[in-house]
């Protein structure tokens, strides 16, 4: 078993965002055929490599939500 509890929640924050951020990673964990729990009995170099990758495709998300809201906004504000 490895100490992977440290990386399998390290990109993760705390805020308004962390339980759909959490989600995300869930969900690219999902689509590669894993759980977080099951991330527990993996080598702690493949936990790495998954959680970097989930990481980034979870802020990445994010990142298209938010300028997705923006620019709502944007087209909705009156001129």
């Amino acid at each position: 078993m490895s100490d992977a509890p440290f990386e399998i929640d390290k990109c993760m924050s705390e805020g308004p965002e962390s339980a759909l951020e959490k989600q995300l990673v869930e969900d690219y964990l999902k689509s590669k055929g894993y759980t977080r729990e099951a991330l527990h009995q993996m080598p702690p170099e493949t936990v790495k490599e998954l959680m970097k990758e989930a990481c980034t495709y979870a802020s990445l998300k994010l990142a298209e939500l938010e300028s997705k809201s923006k620019f709502r906004d944007e087209i909705r504000a009156p001129t």
